[in-house]
Protein backbone atom coordinates (compact mmCIF):
# COMPACT_ATOMS: atom_id res chain seq x y z
CA UNK A 1 0.00 0.00 0.00
CA UNK A 2 2.76 2.17 1.10
CA UNK A 3 4.37 1.88 -2.17
CA UNK A 4 1.03 2.08 -4.38
CA UNK A 5 0.80 5.78 -2.53
CA UNK A 6 4.26 6.50 -3.31
CA UNK A 7 4.36 5.67 -6.93
CA UNK A 8 1.26 8.27 -7.12
CA UNK A 9 2.44 10.92 -5.12
CA UNK A 10 5.91 10.96 -6.73
CA UNK A 11 4.85 11.87 -10.20
CA UNK A 12 2.12 14.40 -8.64
CA UNK A 13 4.63 15.90 -6.89
CA UNK A 14 6.83 16.54 -9.87
CA UNK A 15 4.06 17.26 -11.83
CA UNK A 16 3.19 20.41 -9.00
CA UNK A 17 6.62 21.47 -8.99
CA UNK A 18 6.63 21.98 -12.77
CA UNK A 19 3.42 24.22 -12.53
CA UNK A 20 5.18 26.56 -9.97
CA UNK A 21 8.71 27.25 -11.92
CA UNK A 22 8.97 30.84 -13.05
CA UNK A 23 10.99 31.28 -16.24
CA UNK A 24 12.14 34.71 -17.65
CA UNK A 25 10.51 35.13 -20.69
CA UNK A 26 13.61 35.97 -22.50
CA UNK A 27 16.14 33.36 -20.81
CA UNK A 28 19.13 36.34 -22.59
CA UNK A 29 18.91 39.68 -23.64
CA UNK A 30 20.64 39.19 -26.99
CA UNK A 31 24.26 39.58 -27.77
CA UNK A 32 26.16 42.98 -28.71
CA UNK A 33 29.29 42.97 -31.24
CA UNK A 34 30.62 46.44 -30.37
CA UNK A 35 31.80 48.32 -27.29
CA UNK A 36 29.37 49.23 -24.86
CA UNK A 37 28.44 51.88 -22.46
CA UNK A 38 27.64 51.36 -18.86
CA UNK A 39 24.09 51.94 -16.51
CA UNK A 40 20.99 52.35 -17.43
CA UNK A 41 18.74 53.24 -20.60
CA UNK A 42 18.93 56.88 -18.85
CA UNK A 43 21.82 57.70 -18.64
CA UNK A 44 23.17 55.71 -21.15
CA UNK A 45 20.68 58.39 -23.89
CA UNK A 46 22.04 61.04 -21.29
CA UNK A 47 25.54 60.27 -21.78
CA UNK A 48 24.77 60.00 -25.63
CA UNK A 49 22.78 63.72 -25.64
CA UNK A 50 26.17 65.21 -23.25
CA UNK A 51 28.36 63.85 -26.15
CA UNK A 52 26.79 65.20 -28.99
CA UNK A 53 26.36 68.70 -27.59
CA UNK A 54 29.57 68.63 -26.68
CA UNK A 55 30.84 67.99 -30.13
CA UNK A 56 27.65 68.56 -32.94
CA UNK A 57 27.66 67.47 -36.02
CA UNK A 58 25.08 67.63 -38.42
CA UNK A 59 23.42 65.22 -41.33
CA UNK A 60 24.57 61.54 -41.08
CA UNK A 61 27.72 62.07 -39.14
CA UNK A 62 31.16 60.47 -40.82
CA UNK A 63 32.53 57.26 -39.68
CA UNK A 64 35.20 59.03 -37.07
CA UNK A 65 31.95 60.77 -35.50
CA UNK A 66 30.30 57.18 -35.49
CA UNK A 67 32.95 55.32 -33.99
CA UNK A 68 32.66 57.92 -30.95
CA UNK A 69 28.81 57.54 -31.16
CA UNK A 70 29.45 53.05 -30.94
CA UNK A 71 29.30 52.64 -27.48
CA UNK A 72 26.22 54.37 -27.29
CA UNK A 73 24.09 53.52 -30.29
CA UNK A 74 22.51 49.52 -31.01
CA UNK A 75 23.83 47.12 -33.40
CA UNK A 76 21.27 47.74 -35.76
CA UNK A 77 21.08 51.79 -35.42
CA UNK A 78 25.07 51.76 -35.95
CA UNK A 79 25.26 49.46 -39.33
CA UNK A 80 22.38 51.71 -40.63
CA UNK A 81 24.26 54.56 -40.22
CA UNK A 82 27.54 53.39 -41.47
CA UNK A 83 25.41 52.61 -44.34
CA UNK A 84 23.50 55.53 -45.21
CA UNK A 85 26.87 57.69 -44.95
CA UNK A 86 27.88 55.75 -47.55
CA UNK A 87 24.93 56.57 -49.81
CA UNK A 88 25.53 60.36 -51.39
CA UNK A 89 21.79 60.54 -51.93
CA UNK A 90 20.66 59.82 -48.25
CA UNK A 91 23.79 62.38 -47.46
CA UNK A 92 22.19 65.63 -48.99
CA UNK A 93 18.51 64.49 -47.72
CA UNK A 94 19.04 64.24 -44.46
CA UNK A 95 20.85 67.25 -43.38
CA UNK A 96 20.63 69.25 -39.99
CA UNK A 97 20.51 67.12 -36.38
CA UNK A 98 19.35 63.79 -36.81
CA UNK A 99 18.76 62.64 -33.53
CA UNK A 100 16.17 65.33 -33.15
CA UNK A 101 13.21 67.11 -34.49
CA UNK A 102 15.17 70.62 -34.81
CA UNK A 103 17.77 71.06 -37.14
CA UNK A 104 19.79 73.08 -35.20
CA UNK A 105 19.94 70.45 -32.64
CA UNK A 106 19.79 70.77 -29.16
CA UNK A 107 22.31 73.09 -26.82
CA UNK A 108 20.54 71.29 -23.70
CA UNK A 109 18.71 68.17 -23.23
CA UNK A 110 17.29 65.99 -20.19
CA UNK A 111 16.17 62.37 -20.49
CA UNK A 112 13.38 61.24 -18.54
CA UNK A 113 14.55 59.46 -15.59
CA UNK A 114 13.68 55.53 -16.21
CA UNK A 115 14.53 54.62 -12.73
CA UNK A 116 12.41 51.69 -12.18
CA UNK A 117 12.56 48.83 -15.24
CA UNK A 118 9.19 47.04 -14.78
CA UNK A 119 10.93 43.61 -14.93
CA UNK A 120 14.88 42.40 -15.35
CA UNK A 121 13.07 40.85 -18.67
CA UNK A 122 12.76 44.34 -20.40
CA UNK A 123 14.62 44.50 -24.00
CA UNK A 124 13.66 48.05 -25.01
CA UNK A 125 12.33 50.97 -23.25
CA UNK A 126 11.25 54.42 -24.86
CA UNK A 127 12.33 57.31 -23.35
CA UNK A 128 11.34 61.22 -23.54
CA UNK A 129 13.80 63.63 -23.97
CA UNK A 130 13.20 67.41 -23.39
CA UNK A 131 15.48 69.74 -25.38
CA UNK A 132 15.80 73.08 -25.72
CA UNK A 133 17.68 75.44 -28.02
CA UNK A 134 18.29 78.92 -27.39
CA UNK A 135 18.43 81.33 -30.57
CA UNK A 136 16.33 84.65 -31.10
CA UNK A 137 13.94 83.04 -28.84
CA UNK A 138 14.26 79.89 -26.55
CA UNK A 139 12.90 76.99 -28.60
CA UNK A 140 11.56 73.46 -26.54
CA UNK A 141 10.33 70.34 -27.73
CA UNK A 142 10.47 66.58 -26.60
CA UNK A 143 11.38 63.60 -29.04
CA UNK A 144 11.46 59.98 -27.92
CA UNK A 145 14.46 57.62 -28.02
CA UNK A 146 14.20 53.59 -28.09
CA UNK A 147 16.59 52.36 -25.41
CA UNK A 148 17.66 48.77 -26.47
CA UNK A 149 19.39 46.02 -23.95
CA UNK A 150 22.00 43.83 -26.21
CA UNK A 151 23.85 41.48 -24.20
CA UNK A 152 24.29 43.39 -21.08
CA UNK A 153 24.55 46.81 -23.02
CA UNK A 154 21.56 49.20 -23.10
CA UNK A 155 21.85 51.02 -26.47
CA UNK A 156 20.16 53.74 -28.27
CA UNK A 157 18.06 51.94 -31.35
CA UNK A 158 15.91 54.69 -32.85
CA UNK A 159 14.80 58.58 -32.32
CA UNK A 160 10.85 59.58 -32.70
CA UNK A 161 10.58 62.75 -33.92
CA UNK A 162 7.58 64.52 -32.26
CA UNK A 163 8.32 68.29 -32.57
CA UNK A 164 4.59 69.99 -33.99
CA UNK A 165 7.33 70.53 -37.16
CA UNK A 166 10.25 68.21 -37.11
CA UNK A 167 12.54 69.18 -40.03
CA UNK A 168 13.22 65.14 -41.67
CA UNK A 169 9.53 64.22 -42.96
CA UNK A 170 9.70 60.62 -41.11
CA UNK A 171 8.76 60.30 -38.35
CA UNK A 172 11.38 58.22 -36.68
CA UNK A 173 15.05 58.15 -37.76
CA UNK A 174 15.34 54.70 -38.12
CA UNK A 175 12.51 55.32 -41.33
CA UNK A 176 14.26 58.53 -42.60
CA UNK A 177 17.79 55.97 -42.76
CA UNK A 178 15.53 53.40 -45.56
CA UNK A 179 15.40 54.45 -48.60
Amino acid sequence: MKNQALAVLVPLTLLLSACTTVKPVYKDSGTRIGPCASGGPDSVAQDFYDLRMKNPSHGIPDSATLSKYRPYLSDNLYQSLLKASQDPQLRNKLQGDIFSSVAAGPDSADVMDASSIPNTDARNIPLRVSMSRDGNRQLEWKDEVLMVREGTCWALDDVRYLAKTPHIANASLSNALEK
